[in-house]
């Protein structure tokens, strides 16, 4: 399974967070490491589920990107 991820810029450093899995959430002071954490979380956060024998989100979130002019 494929989920979406979404890494921010915070004060110092950056968070990460999956749309369809709430509460699996990271931080950390580099994009890469923050990547990393959240690759991890989401693991941990599906085996947490598989354990307590919650069903397991599908991924629905979509990832896209919109290009616009400069100024507008």
């Amino acid at each position: 399974m494929t989920y979406a991820i979404v890494i921010e810029p915070t004060d110092n450093g950056y968070s990460a967070y999956v749309p369809d899995l709430p509460g699996c959430v990271a931080a950390a002071g580099s994009y890469e490491d923050t990547e990393q954490l959240i690759q991890e979380a989401v693991v941990f956060h599906l085996d947490s589920l598989r354990e307590h024998g919650d069903p397991i989100p599908e991924p629905r979130t979509g990832v896209g990107s919109v290009e616009v002019e400069s100024g507008s």
